[in-house]
C-alpha cells in the first residue's frame, strides 16, 4: 500500500530526511534548512494525519509511519540516506533503521523518548487526557512553554506562535491518534536499539522534561554504534531554539569521524 505525503526538497550535497514530532509539520525544520541548506540537500516531509498529508481510513499504529518513512524513500529514490528523526519522529526513524539496515546510512535521534520512569509515563498520560479532554487552546499553550525556554518565548513571540497556530490547525481526530501512540510506545525503541547497525547520533537538550538527558544516555548506550551530545540550555524545541548547536552538531556527525562510541 502506498501512503501519500507532502515532501520538500531543497539544498545540495548528500541526504537528510527530517522528520518532524506529533501535532507538528515539516515547517518546524525551517531553522535547520536555512542553516545547512548549502551544504545537504534536505528532504522533510508531513507524517500521517499532520500538516498536507491525510491519515487515511483505518487502524493506525506506528508500524504505518514507519511504513511512510520507507515509501518516501522509495518515491525520492534516496538510497541509504541520514535519517533524522525529532520525538516521535525519532521513534519511527529508530524502528525503520534496526528493521531495515540497508536503507539508512546514518541516523539522528533527536530529542526522542527511551524507557520513561513511571512518572514519566504518567505525565505524558495526563497530558493525553487533556488532549483527549477537548481543551486545544489550554493543550497548546502548555506545550510551547514546555518546548521553549521563556526567553526565547519573549525574544521570538512570531515563532512560538507559529507554532503554537500549528498545533491549533491539526485534525483533532488525526493528533489523537498520533498522540496515543507516542504516549504509548515506551518499549519501542528499547527493542530496536540493539539492532540498529549504522552510526547514530543520540541528542538532546540539557532542560528537555519530555525528552531527558537520561533517556538519551540510556538510548545511546544501548546501540552499538552511537555518538551522544547533549546541548547546554537547551529544552524540547532543539531544532527551533537551539538551531545553531543542532546545526553544528550535524555537521559534526556528518563529515569525516563523525561518530564515537558513547560512555
Amino acid at each position: 500500500m502506498t501512503w501519500p505525503a507532502r515532501v520538500v526538497r531543497s539544498g545540495s550535497g548528500a541526504s537528510v530526511v527530517l522528520i518532524h514530532g506529533v501535532g507538528l509539520d515539516l515547517g518546524m525544520w525551517d531553522e535547520l534548512v536555512q542553516a545547512l541548506g548549502g551544504e545537504f540537500e534536505l528532504i522533510r516531509y508531513d507524517m500521517l494525519g499532520h500538516g498536507d498529508t491525510p491519515l487515511l481510513a483505518g487502524e493506525i499504529d506506528l508500524d504505518r509511519y514507519v511504513a511512510q518513512l520507507g515509501e518516501v524513500l522509495r518515491a525520492e529514490g534516496l538510497r541509504r540516506p541520514c535519517v533524522v528523526g525529532y520525538s516521535m519522529g525519532g521513534l519511527v526513524a529508530g524502528r525503520f533503521a534496526a528493521r531495515h539496515p540497508g536503507d539508512v546510512g546514518k541516523l539522528v535521534l533527536m530529542s526522542t523518548v527511551f524507557r520513561r520512569t513511571e512518572a514519566e509515563r504518567h505525565a505524558v498520560r495526563t497530558r493525553l487526557a487533556q488532549a483527549e479532554g477537548g481543551d486545544a487552546l489550554a493543550g497548546a499553550q502548555a506545550s510551547v512553554e514546555r518546548w521553549f525556554s521563556r526567553a526565547f518565548i519573549e525574544a521570538e513571540p512570531n515563532r512560538v506562535d507559529a507554532i503554537r497556530r500549528r498545533l491549533l490547525a491539526n485534525r483533532r481526530e488525526d493528533f489523537l491518534a498520533a498522540y496515543r501512540i507516542f504516549a504509548g510506545v515506551d518499549g519501542v525503541l528499547p527493542e530496536a536499539a540493539p539492532q540498529i547497525r549504522c552510526p547514530v547520533l543520540v541528542l538532546t537538550g540539557d532542560q528537555d522534561t519530555g525528552s531527558t538527558p537520561r533517556m538519551a544516555e540510556e538510548l545511546a548506550r544501548s546501540i552499538p554504534h552511537a555518538a551522544l551530545r547533549i546541548v547546554p540550555g537547551q529544552k524540547h524545541m532543539l531544532p527551533v531554539e537551539g538551531v545553531t548547536a543542532a546545526a553544528a552538531a550535524l555537521r559534526d556527525f556528518l563529515g569525516p569521524g563523525g561518530t564515537r562510541r558513547a560512555a
